[in-house]
């Protein structure tokens, strides 16, 4: 596969910016990076970095990996996952921040926070960062929302529009859908429908009331034929459904049978389930 330049916008560059606290901001061979040897994660799921190499084939990287200099190439401080898909990708190089030997652990977070706050970044861009920060350096939603001045739940949904197929992404990024019509294709499970919708939203220019229309139609008869005609679920439940999808930042679904029922939570990695497990289980997660 010819390699290509990671997709790295306008945004992305100034959210990274090449300070007196970091060597700098670069496109680095993929060959000249040593793993980190610290590395707590053993296994990572396959399925996960196929869903990210499909997603920088379309959109390009939008997080940078973090490295130090040594051993007469570079090592990988953060962004296993990401270096595995541009590996998979067939890239030859990454976008990297490179980090100095004196350079403190908190820079890059201090640095991404800083500049969340006062760039234009892309939806996309801003979720990728949003992302880094959690993944890389630990941070809650409640954390990352309280550093760039948004509610808790405007950074969970921003971040929701990472779980969407590569090709919606990717019309995300060139402007032919908004952010409003990505949001509302996520309220179906059914991959192969939301990119259908979508392409057509684009080609026959759908407003985002019409979007949502046809997602929640699917979702009406597909509830229809997997059971029986159900009675309607209390607005009670209807609206705990909602919180939880809100407060964990991804789909739910609460199969209401009057006394009992069951709760279904989607998640799309390893990573993601244990996110939503220390939101559940861990106190002040």
């Amino acid at each position: 596969m010819a390699a290509r330049r990671s997709g790295l916008g306008r945004g992305l560059e100034a959210l990274i910016p090449q300070d007196q606290s970091m060597e700098g901001f670069a496109e680095i061979p993929v060959a000249s990076i040593e793993p980190n040897p610290l590395q707590p994660r053993s296994t990572f799921d396959p399925a996960s970095i196929d869903a990210l190499a499909a997603s920088i084939e379309a959109v390009g990287l939008l997080q940078p990996i973090v490295v130090r200099q040594g051993g007469g190439g570079y090592v990988l401080v953060a962004g296993e996952r990401r270096l595995r898909a541009v590996k998979q990708v067939g890239l030859a190089t990454i976008a990297a921040v490179v980090r100095s030997e004196s350079d403190e652990g908190t820079s890059l977070a201090e640095a991404l926070v800083e500049n969340l706050q006062r760039e234009d970044l892309g939806i996309l861009e801003e979720a990728a960062a949003f992302s880094q920060l959690m993944e890389d350096y630990g941070m809650t939603h409640e954390d990352v929302g309280r550093h760039v001045g948004k509610s808790r739940s405007a950074v969970t949904n921003t971040m929701r529009l990472l779980q969407l197929p590569a090709v919606i992404q990717g019309m995300l990024v060139k402007g032919e859908l908004s952010p409003g019509h990505a949001r509302a294709l996520l309220g179906s499970d059914d991959e192969r429908y939301v990119v259908h919708i979508a392409k057509r939203a684009v080609a026959e220019g759908w407003t985002v009331r019409r979007v949502e229309e046809a997602i929640r139609l699917r979702t009406t008869q597909g509830q229809a034929k997997s059971h029986r005609a159900k009675k309607i679920r209390p607005a009670a439940i209807i609206e705990l459904e909602e919180r939880l999808q809100e407060r964990l930042g991804t789909k739910v679904n609460i199969d209401f049978r009057g006394k009992g029922g069951k709760i279904t939570i989607k998640y799309t990695s390893p990573e993601d389930l244990e996110r939503i497990y220390r939101h559940l289980f861990v106190p002040d997660a």
